[in-house]
């Protein structure tokens, strides 16, 4: 299975810039406009189309990882039905089924509840989880100095007691729906306070946390792991019975709807769906440490302690900054003192000869190893001139880097050989590179340089150039 991340407008990867936010619902969905397209044209197009939000839970980077329940899921998901994976960030959390029945993507990756109305515009797989709705509120000032019974007559410990209040949350939400619901059970009117869709729920409750609103509803499980950061907010007063909690596709896509059932069906019967689910919800420990961290993007647009230093050496080469971190962590995951069994040291991974011959005394050192590392980078590209494609330029480049200048001149070789353009790595020299771990290849009259554990290569460049793609989703040029 490849992940792809759908980035709109790709024009030029060097000089490309997103700014990716999130979505959830749109109440004025046209069911008329539902698109007519199901598993089998699923699998001709050899993608799965997903859309999900950028949070806390659902996507984010970490350490320069990309991590998230959904996230986690549908690359389960994808590598069961032997699909690449093309991630669409969603930018209007109320408009996420607007866009399902565009035809724009093939599934909504995203927590939804599933409600009546939401029923009438898209159809909804098996759940996924059960949960609540639940009020966050803050606790007095002065909470640890006070008694429970003292803090739990200062909170509203009854929906009721909310009567003429407000509360703040997304338009067109299952939180809404539930406040107007609400509002006829007890007989009395809640001022619904409408939020903008591009925060997402862990947002909004820290803004109950940081006083900018009063109150909101989330669901327990998200009210729950969110609270264990912030211990001022209370979240145990229910406002709702449980709640289905699934993913939504077209209403005309039954075939693919099928198929998601009886892989959830499977799913269920494997621990592993439950690491992934306490991971992400129950952890209390791990998700602090992640809140905490300078490295998680949703606290600090960062990828690593090294950005300064990678987006010099990128101004250099002419790279996108992210592509560099990318190839970086790559080859260290951001470890200054990792090596390796053939005596590779530092960020880069420098070989001892290599070091040597660009001047560099301690390779463990970040900035010189970087440095140096970056230098190699442009010696090589500089090599390959004839290439005048960007992108294919920089895929030569790193696949050298990590496997020999001189393999990829016999991949090339063989390209030619086999009738392929020795000048596009895609489809051509990195398949070619595969075929130089067999005999008949490396062994061939025109082959100087002979055998190349070939996947290598292969897999490095893919992999740089995906988790490159996550970078892009959620950090900032």
């Amino acid at each position: 299975m490849k992940i792809k991340t759908f980035i709109v407008s790709l024009c030029s990867l060097v000089l490309l810039a997103c700014n990716t936010k999130n979505k959830e619902i749109d109440s004025s969905v046209d069911n008329s406009n539902h698109v007519s397209k199901d598993f089998e044209d699923i699998k001709e197009d050899g993608k799965l189309r997903a859309l999900l939000a950028y949070s806390s839970t659902s996507y984010f980077l970490y350490k320069g990882r990309p991590m998230g329940y959904e996230y986690e899921l549908l690359e389960r998901l994808a590598e069961h039905f032997d699909l690449e994976l093309e991630i669409t960030v969603s930018e209007d959390l109320n408009s996420l089924l607007s866009e399902l029945n565009k035809g724009t993507v093939d599934i909504v990756a995203y927590g939804l509840a599933i409600t009546t109305e939401r029923k009438k515009k898209a159809a909804f797989t098996d759940y996924l989880y059960l949960t609540n709705q639940v009020l966050v509120q803050r606790k007095p000032s002065n909470w640890r100095k006070l008694t429970l019974d003292n803090i739990k007559k200062r909170l509203v410990q009854d929906p009721v007691q909310l009567i003429n209040d407000t509360v703040s949350v997304r338009f067109s939400s299952s939180y809404f729906d539930r406040l107007q619901n609400l509002s006829k059970e007890i007989g009395g009117p809640i001022v619904i306070d409408t939020l903008k869709g591009k925060l997402a729920t862990a947002e909004i409750i820290k803004m109950v946390a940081d006083k900018e609103i009063k109150y909101t509803l989330a669901d327990k499980n998200l009210a729950q792991i969110n609270a264990s950061y912030f211990p001022i907010l209370d979240v145990s007063v229910p406002v709702s019975f449980s709640q289905r909690i699934a993913w939504a596709v077209n209403k005309n896509s039954k075939e693919f709807l099928a198929k998601i059932n009886k892989w959830i069906e499977s799913e269920k019967k494997k621990n592993d769906y439950y690491v992934i689910y306490n991971k992400y919800f129950k952890n209390k420990r791990n998700f602090n440490r992640r809140i905490k961290s300078e490295f998680y993007s949703l606290t600090n647009h960062q990828v690593s302690k090294y950005d300064s230093i990678i987006k010099k050496n990128a101004k250099k080469l002419g790279w996108d900054w992210r592509l560099l971190a990318s190839l970086v962590y790559q080859e260290s995951r951001f470890d200054q003192e990792a090596n390796s069994w053939t005596g590779a040291e530092g960020l880069m991974q420098l070989m001892p000869n290599t070091a040597e011959e660009l001047g560099v005394e301690n390779s463990l050192d970040p900035v010189d190893n970087i440095n140096a590392g970056s230098k190699y980078l442009k010696s090589i590209y500089e090599n390959f001139q004839e290439i005048t494609d960007t992108v294919q330029r920089i895929k030569f480049t790193m696949g050298a880097y990590n496997s020999g200048y001189y393999h990829i001149k016999d991949a090339r070789k063989l390209a030619t050989l086999n009738k392929l353009d020795p000048n596009v790595w895609d489809g051509s020299v990195n398949e070619m590179l595969l075929e130089l771990s067999y005999p008949k290849n490396y062994n061939h009259p025109s082959i100087n340089y002979g055998y190349v554990n070939g996947i290598e290569p292969y897999n490095y460049v893919n992999q740089i150039f995906e988790r490159y793609e996550h970078y892009v989703n959620v950090i900032e040029e």
